[in-house]
């Protein structure tokens, strides 16, 4: 077996902002397998300030993996506990080359085109005209779970932004989630999840920085909406250090990020342990291109979680892969009339 791997750089159709700043590319790798002729794809996908392997030995930590690639995908998983992104992109890369096609992880209904994965419409961060206008594009677009990004204007001008979408749809009509990705201090988060609660949402995701997590546990007790873990499961590696988190936390909801939690694997232990707690989950992409969200999507259908999932990022970019994932009323199908366009040429 052969394995190389390529840097690519995807570029933003326009700035996305979350509360950690302006986004305008995203850098992710694609490790590449060669087996008696077939190939295998998995892509590394690393967020920079909030993925815990975004440090200067990540490209060499690629190279290792590629020089010891016939440790085969659990060894090396083991073996790249502290690079989570990696850990996802092997074992994308031996699922892929284990497929009859290299797009075809996890064969199933929503790969034959049969049943689809609900998902969010995400509202990026940005002025409030330009919020307004996503807001209403995605409820014209039909779906009916609607997540905002939050912390980044002033908190009244957001407040008015839910009251605007429950003008017109309430809570049984149009499902309302929050990310503050940590945007609120810990003094007056209680007071703002208050206020929040009045627009009868869903949840909110991490109120408060991560690392606080006696104050997360008493704002879980307390708080008049539900609460999701999404930046504090990041880099808990062991099983039990998994469970004291949630354990101590006790949160309603955690949100689970292939690339920031260690790949499927990661990504199943944090699952088992939620439901022995009687925390539910949902799985969302981090900005991966269109071959990593394909991943994900794939394995979240495995799942059968009859939540919205957020799964909608593939339109971000300017130079994505053309694939078969199409978004129709707030719904992610995978088109089997459509072609994959990857030139693994390029990937060489």
């Amino acid at each position: 077996m052969k394995a190389n791997y390529k840097k690519y750089i995807l570029d933003f159709k326009r700035p996305s902002g979350t509360s950690r700043g302006i986004l305008t590319e995203k850098e992710t790798w694609f490790i590449i397998l060669e087996e008696n002729g077939k190939i295998g794809i998995g892509e590394c996908g690393i967020l920079r300030t909030l993925s815990v392997d975004d440090r200067p030995d990540y490209e060499a930590k690629l190279q290792w993996v590629c020089k010891n690639i016939n440790l085969g995908k659990d060894k090396l998983w083991e073996s790249l506990l502290e690079f989570p992104s990696i850990q996802f992109g092997v074992e994308m890369a031996f699922h892929s080359l284990a497929s009859k096609t290299p797009f075809e992880l996890f064969a199933s209904d929503f790969t034959k085109g049969e049943k689809s994965i609900l998902i969010n419409g995400l509202v990026w961060m940005g002025e409030e005209s330009f919020m307004k206008q996503q807001i209403e594009e995605k409820l014209a677009q039909g779906f009916t779970c609607i997540k905002l990004k939050i912390g980044a204007i002033d908190f009244e001008k957001e407040l008015g932004l839910l009251r605007f979408i429950r003008q017109h749809y309430d809570e049984k009509t149009i499902e309302i989630r929050v990310d503050a990705n940590g945007a609120f201090n810990s003094t007056d988060a209680l007071y703002k999840l208050k206020q929040l609660a009045g627009y009868k949402l869903h949840s909110i995701e991490q109120p408060i920085p991560k690392n606080n997590t006696d104050r997360m546990s008493e704002l879980c007790k307390t708080t008049p909406l539900p609460i999701a873990l999404d930046e504090e499961l990041i880099g808990v590696f062991l099983p039990y250090e998994k469970e004291a988190l949630l354990q101590k936390i006790k949160p309603q909801y955690i949100i689970l990020k292939p690339s920031l939690v260690g790949g499927f694997r990661g990504t199943l232990e944090w699952i088992s342990i939620a439901e022995k707690l009687n925390i539910q989950w949902w799985i969302t992409s981090a900005l991966e291109s269109n071959i990593g969200l394909n991943a994900i999507a794939q394995f979240t259908f495995s799942l059968q979680n009859k939540l919205p999932q957020g799964l909608g990022t593939g339109g971000l970019y300017t130079n994505n892969f053309d694939c078969p994932l199409e978004v129709s009323n707030g719904q992610l199908w995978y088109k089997k009339g459509k072609n994959w366009e990857v030139d693994f040429e390029n990937f060489k």
